[in-house]
């Protein structure tokens, strides 16, 4: 059974239809990617899943259970993790207690631990802080442990905001352009660390990508969307040679 399955999903603003008919299926320790021109409406099926908007039509299926109508934070608790395509940073926030923050969820002590301070908060807390030092160790932001975000240099902050949505330990990891605004050197050290990531977790990956190497290096595989329609999916050699996703999409774009 798959981990994730999105079901003939559709989604109107209004009188126009953003998402016509998507299906996915993505099975556990698998990676995918999301391709296709700017506003073909992948971010829209990111925001769709993730519980943002709500399907005019069609479901969406975690370990087998609806999530249409959850809130975000009640379906990032279930086990799917997002970054964002523009960064969704506190910029006066340090880097420590952004991933500290991502692990409240996990503290069970409640208002009486809080305001007693007993036993299991400090317990609780405690492996709560070991836990957010590995991760920014993981993803290479540890140096900037008690840093603004605001001060920290962008491909920084873009590992920040990953670190952030792995202290949620999720299951399946939604990455919206990664490497946006990056330089080839941040490109790289992002590939690598996605690679570590997915060998250290072995959690499922979606991602969304306008750098297509990248995509075809990384995912096993790929889906082209355009006009709100998935016109190809295939693994990555079968989607480079598919004439319809050259015409579209990869026929107007330098492989870099």
């Amino acid at each position: 059974m798959s981990l994730l399955e999105v079901v003939h999903m559709s989604h109107d603003f209004g009188g126009l239809r953003a998402v016509n008919d998507y299906s996915l299926a993505v099975s556990p320790g698998e990676i995918r990617g999301l391709i296709g021109p700017n506003g073909a409406g992948k971010t829209t099926i990111f925001n769709l899943i993730t519980g943002m908007y709500r399907p005019t039509e069609g479901d969406i299926r975690f370990n087998g259970e609806s999530i249409v109508g959850m809130r975000p934070h009640e379906i990032a608790a279930r086990g799917l993790g997002r970054t964002f395509q523009n960064l969704q940073l506190w910029r006066h926030l340090t880097v420590l207690e952004h991933v500290m923050m991502a692990r409240y969820s996990k503290l069970t002590y409640g208002l009486v631990g809080a305001f007693f301070g007993t036993p299991k908060r400090h317990r609780q807390e405690a492996q709560s802080r070991q836990r957010a030092e590995e991760l920014m160790k993981l993803l290479n932001v540890s140096q900037f442990s008690d840093q603004l975000v605001l001060n920290l240099p962008y491909g920084a902050q873009r590992r920040v905001e990953m670190a952030r949505a792995l202290a949620t330990e999720p299951k399946v990891l939604f990455l919206d352009e990664p490497t946006a605004g990056m330089n080839p050197e941040e490109l790289w050290q992002m590939m690598k660390i996605i690679r570590k990531v997915h060998e250290e977790f072995k959690l499922a990956i979606f991602l969304i990508e306008h750098r297509l190497r990248m995509v075809m290096e990384l995912c096993d595989k790929v889906q082209t969307l355009v006009f709100g329609e998935v016109i190809a999916e295939g693994t990555p050699e079968e989607i480079q040679n598919n004439p319809q996703v050259i015409e579209a999409y990869l026929g107007k774009e330098t492989v870099e």
